[in-house]
């Protein structure tokens, strides 16, 4: 892959924006923020990308420990667990827009997105959204205390931020872990930036205080109870003109802002989402478990991941939009729809991702 050789300014940590009372951010944490995204933007502007001297593997996994876990949202319901090496090591390099798959001492493998500082490689962070009548993902993370082991990979980046340009960036409750840190990078680079953060209300949204702390004119902390829910093209309000757009959030939000998006005058979309996404056009087919017999049908507005849930709850999954690879399942008879580009060609053959992958034929059989 080549990436773009135009030029990127240097920018100097003084070049970080002022705050709401017009004073310098002389504090070391923007400092070394500004030197590592100015090393970052340098060599991604003109360098080839090669996969033999990127350095980490993000398949190998890392074994690292809880190191603090903080109450991040007025509510209760948002803790911000600080990860590291037991051994002290350096931490794999990321920026904004990676996430860490953790796999949890239940077996269960989550996708959480990382929202600390880049330039802060003893330590990654993340936050988490508990969620009581989730798959118990959220909860089990909850639980996670200080002196706690998980095994992660990672760093992976499925959200990339170009951090040139102007650009809109739009939150939805927990979706501004990949955000907030796309943010503070571009007030570090000098971008023309805007934000929209949405939640339903103030004691449900995390790391108000830091946001809150920004340049006023450039926020909008929108919440329900005081707006309303959005109306058609008011989250883009603020697109730039030949601009980009990141989004993040739950998925009314991210149909409305793709939706709306043709209206508005910006030029690039990207988002990430959380959860799986809608099934369009599908048709129904049927899939049997070689371990039962059991056959199962399957809608054609749902993923053979749901139906099989209903049958075997521990089923193994993560990020279902086929992207993680956890939910790979060998398949012993049928012909899959393959709706990813996870799996290699050989792998494709005879194995499939069951979260969004579907059948050409009226049923598979699947080794589960």
């Amino acid at each position: 892959m080549k990436l773009s050789s135009r030029r990127v300014p240097r920018l100097l940590p003084k070049d970080a924006p002022p705050d709401l009372r017009g004073r310098g951010r002389p504090d070391r944490s923007m400092q070394l923020l500004g030197t590592f995204l100015n090393g970052y933007m340098q060599a991604a502007a003109g360098a080839e990308y090669n996969d033999a001297v990127a350095g980490h593997n993000p398949d190998s996994a890392l074994k690292l420990v809880v190191t603090e876990r903080e109450i991040v949202a007025e509510d209760n319901d948002v803790a911000a667990l600080t990860l590291a090496s037991p051994t002290g090591a350096q931490l794999p390099i990321w920026h904004p827009g990676c996430h860490l798959d953790l796999h949890l001492p239940s077996g269960r493998r989550r996708q959480y997105s990382l929202c600390g500082n880049p330039s802060d490689r003893s330590s990654y962070r993340i936050a988490v959204r508990r969620i009581p009548t989730g798959a118990g993902g959220s909860i089990e993370m909850h639980g996670l205390q200080p002196g706690t082991e998980v095994t992660v990979r990672g760093p992976r980046n499925g959200f990339p931020f170009v951090g040139d340009g102007s650009a809109l960036f739009i939150a939805g409750g927990i979706g501004i872990t990949p955000i907030i840190a796309m943010v503070r990078a571009a007030r570090i680079l000098g971008m023309d930036w805007q934000f929209v953060y949405c939640g339903r209300s103030r004691d449900t949204m995390p790391f108000l205080d830091e946001i809150e702390s920004w340049e006023s004119d450039r926020v909008f902390v929108r919440t329900d109870d005081v707006y309303g829910y959005p109306t058609e093209g008011e989250l883009l309000e603020r697109a730039p003109a030949g601009g980009a757009v990141y989004c993040c959030g739950p998925t009314p939000m991210l149909d409305a802002v793709r939706r709306d998006f043709r209206q508005c005058p910006s030029t690039a979309l990207h988002f990430e989402r959380f959860g799986p996404p809608p099934i369009l056009d599908g048709t129904p087919f049927e899939v049997q478990l070689i371990s039962t017999g059991a056959v199962l049908d399957v809608a054609a507005d749902a993923s053979v991941l749901t139906a099989v849930k209903e049958q075997k709850p521990n089923v193994a999954y993560s990020c279902q939009q086929g992207f993680c690879g956890t939910c790979k399942v060998r398949v012993l008879s049928g012909e899959p729809e393959h709706l990813e580009n996870r799996l290699t060609p050989e792998e494709q053959r005879d194995h499939m991702l069951i979260c969004v992958s579907r059948a050409r034929s009226g049923r598979l059989v699947l080794d589960l």
